[in-house]
């Protein structure tokens, strides 16, 4: 220190050190009450995006089930369409952001641009797959924007920070939900879970018809109470098939299909009918049951349905199954060969095996089928009732 400062260090008064050591100390404090703003605000912020990430994903979740179930039940798209995009504005009012439930956007138009965006992907395991928001009845996918901005929920509020002019920020949280409604086969799941799959298949002449709702030996004698949980006598608008092979002029050689060995039992198939397709079971052909380049899969097979089974039929009445549907069956007996070209989603409503070959029945309803293992088809119609479980994609 030279000698001038040394004189005016001595000079300066006590009063004159202690004033500024307080401006100092003031700057300090504001330096120090900035982080804690700044660090208050971030924290709200981060856990609000948080908070409208998990709407964002129940509500596009939510839309893409409901949209399926109300496909499944035989609604046109413009009707399914529009519950869903109810179901999804419940669903982000219901879970809290910043303690409001946040509304969304219906966007009825589907916009592009939009907050609940519908629209189709041919393979939903492609991140790179387009959207396509034009084929409104292909539509099977959901966006969802959840936003708070100037527009629509208002700005997410800062706190410590107005002091420095900062009153707030948009945030926007995105998700993306999909269901695979074209099927075009199974493999085997993750974790060992077993694919429902009755192995039993119909033809598809009484398909088709079942689909247009009119030809012979379709019916409406079931009702499948969803409350509790039981079938009841009496028409309900769904119609019902007859699984077992008749001789009443209605198409022959339905029966049963190898899943598995070519030598299946009758334990085999017991054990199919009550637990499903097992990873061995699919093991027999190549870990999967797909229709080719040509959209068929053959199955070796037994036409008829033996009594054998008739108290595990019983057993799983009313719980959703899938079934393969034949174009077409060449050899008898236990040597036919099925060419399969569809699957369909049924319930059993009724069995019986004994008696007169005339009174003989495996009655079946439409029904939706949400299962794991589900290999997607990029081609319309290989598939009816049949859905993999709501996934989110983003």
């Amino acid at each position: 220190m030279n000698q001038a400062t040394k004189t005016c260090f001595r000079r300066s008064t006590p009063t004159a050190r202690r004033g500024a050591i307080t401006v100092l100390a003031a700057f300090f404090s504001m330096i120090v009450l900035g982080m804690v703003a700044m660090s208050v605000d971030i924290g709200y912020v981060f856990s609000m995006k948080e908070e409208m990430q998990r709407t964002a994903d129940a509500a596009a979740l939510a839309a893409c089930w409901d949209y399926g179930q109300n496909l499944a039940q035989g609604n046109d798209a413009t009707t399914s369409e529009q519950s869903a995009r109810s179901t999804a504005q419940q669903f982000a009012a219901n879970n809290q952001v910043g303690n409001t439930g946040p509304l969304l956007d219906a966007n009825s138009s589907n916009a592009a641009t939009g907050d609940l965006v519908f629209g189709y992907i041919n393979d939903v395991y492609d991140p790179q797959a387009t959207f396509d928001t034009t084929s409104s009845n292909l539509f099977n996918t959901v966006k969802v924007r959840v936003r708070r901005d100037a527009q629509l929920n208002g700005e997410a509020p800062s706190f410590f920070a107005r002091i420095f002019g900062h009153t707030g920020q948009p945030l926007y949280a995105n998700a993306t939900a999909a269901i695979v409604r074209d099927v075009r086969g199974f493999k085997t799941p993750n974790g060992g879970a077993t694919i429902e799959l009755l192995p039993f298949a119909l033809d598809l002449e009484t398909w088709n018809d079942w689909m247009a709702k009119s030809g012979p030996g379709l019916t409406d004698n079931w009702t499948w109470d969803s409350v509790n949980q039981e079938v009841h006598s009496g028409p309900d608008g769904w119609l019902e098939v007859n699984l077992y092979p008749q001789s009443t002029g209605s198409p022959g050689n339905r029966g049963t299909v190898d899943i598995g060995s070519n030598n299946n039992s009758t334990a085999d198939i017991a054990r199919q009918i009550l637990y499903g397709i097992t990873a061995a079971d699919l093991a027999y052909h190549g870990g999967k049951l797909e229709l080719d380049h040509c959209g068929e899969l053959l199955l070796n097979g037994d036409t008829g349905i033996s009594a054998g089974v008739k108290d595990e039929l019983e057993a799983i009445k009313g719980q959703p199954r899938t079934i393969p549907i034949f174009s077409q069956v060449n050899g008898l007996g236990n040597n036919a060969m099925y060419t399969i070209v569809c699957w369909m989603g049924i319930r059993i409503v009724d069995v019986k095996l004994t008696g007169p070959m005339s009174k003989k029945h495996v009655t079946i309803q439409a029904a939706p089928m949400v299962g794991p293992g589900v290999i997607p088809s990029t081609e319309t119609g290989t598939s009816a009732y049949v859905y993999s479980p709501a996934v989110l994609l983003e």
